[in-house]
């Protein structure tokens, strides 16, 4: 298993990197025995519109996005916009005093896992376990893709003719309406775990 990055303790309240650790080992142990799983932390979504706090592809897109104490839920109704595009699964992490606020927000098929605050230490506990996304954006997940990337699967779907020399809007373009999105998701899975430049480190 590989996690990578892209891109303070207080006793009152807890904060997204407490969080985010308590997490990030849960997930890890849950995939422990996948060497196909890939944790990201801060994966760009819609050309960096949107950042998910934590992403984890194996046979799927799965994303994890952090309520703490210390966060405010106004960004959330266009981050869920956005991830809804390209996760096929979609958890929100949120404290136990924003629950029922996030209820009312996230869509129905989303997974819920509320923290708890047991003396400045997070503990988590699946509330919901969420469903598949029933819809996603062919080009928010051409979006996902570098340049090259983009070609390369052109390329191997014989539809670079009269584009590689186009902007990247046109090149995602030509996936989007090219491509479904059910086919698509596998196609962007594959890139992104194969990619190379992330800064990373083997999980054992």
């Amino acid at each position: 298993m590989k996690i990578i990055n892209e891109g303070s303790t207080n006793m009152d309240k807890l904060r997204d990197p407490e969080i985010r650790e308590v997490l990030i080992e849960r997930l890890i142990l849950e995939h422990s025995k996948s060497s196909e799983t890939l944790i990201i932390n801060e994966m760009s979504v819609s050309q960096g519109l949107s950042r998910v706090d934590v992403a984890v592809l194996n046979g799927i897109m799965q994303g994890y996005e952090i309520k703490s104490e210390s966060d405010k839920l106004i960004r959330l109704p266009l981050q869920v916009n956005e991830y809804n595009k390209v996760f096929e699964r979609m958890t929100i992490v949120t404290a136990d005093n924003y629950l029922e606020g996030v209820k009312k927000i996230v869509p129905s098929w989303w997974g819920i896992i509320k923290v708890t605050n047991k003396k400045g230490i997070p503990t988590l506990r699946t509330i919901k376990k969420g469903r598949v996304n029933p819809s996603l954006d062919s080009l928010a997940l051409a979006q996902l893709l570098w340049r090259d990337e983009a070609i390369d699967l052109l390329k191997k779907r014989g539809l670079e003719k009269g584009i590689l020399s186009k902007p990247k809007r046109d090149i995602y373009k030509r996936i989007a309406d090219s491509i479904k999105a059910e086919e698509l998701k596998f196609e962007v899975n594959q890139f992104l775990k194969s990619r190379e430049g992330w800064r990373g480190h083997l999980i054992p």
